[in-house]
């Protein structure tokens, strides 16, 4: 059974930084494209960053340049950073986890394993 648990998120002032971590058990981290997806109240789960086998790096427009998701293999984690940070990126966050392929790699149905999520509050 894998699972998966996000850590590093909090309350920071706009402008600031955090980085979240996902560690993967029961699996390698190796196995699964990965992504994180987050989610405001009244909204829809997006996708911010994904990562695949091979360890290269996707994002949506809104996230480039500020985003920037990595993945260590001998800690089994993956991390997310995020820079610049804005109101509108508080939501909770999601470590997601896909063992097939899918060119949707953007669409949350596509992931078979979630974390928890881990709240994020950027204040003006």
């Amino acid at each position: 059974q894998v699972q998966l648990v996000e850590s590093g998120g909090g309350l920071v002032q706009a402008g600031g930084s955090l980085r979240l971590s996902c560690e993967v058990s029961g699996r390698t981290v190796s196995d699964y494209a990965m992504a994180w997806f987050r989610q405001a109240p009244g909204k829809e789960r997006d996708v911010v960053a994904g990562i695949r086998w091979s360890g290269s790096m996707t994002y949506p427009q809104s996230a480039k340049g500020r985003f920037t998701i990595s993945k260590d293999n001998a800690k089994n984690t993956v991390y997310l950073q995020m820079n610049s940070l804005r109101p509108e990126d508080t939501a909770v966050y999601y470590c997601a986890a896909r063992g097939r392929y899918s060119s949707r790699w953007y669409d949350h149905r596509e992931y078979e394993y979630w974390g928890q999520g881990t709240q994020v509050t950027v204040s003006s």
